[in-house]
């Protein structure tokens, strides 16, 4: 299990959260998601022999925001 965490741009209110942590949480082998708003930060703790950290920030991009 490997846990990252990101820097995100973009997020400002529950609803990002809530679109990250959803679109994030879907894919296949990750364990955990975490938005922490306040400091543009997300941490996600998954399974790399079943997703990839690349797969994790193009959920992320494809919601609208930026991985840093």
């Amino acid at each position: 299990m490997e846990k990252v965490t990101l820097s995100v741009k973009g997020m400002s209110c529950g609803h990002c959260v809530k679109s990250v942590e959803g679109s994030v949480g879907e894919l296949n082998g990750v364990q955990h998601v975490e938005v922490n708003l306040s400091e543009a930060k997300v941490t996600v703790e998954f399974d790399q022999n079943k997703v990839s950290l690349e797969s994790i920030k193009e959920a992320i991009d494809d919601q609208g925001y930026e991985v840093a």
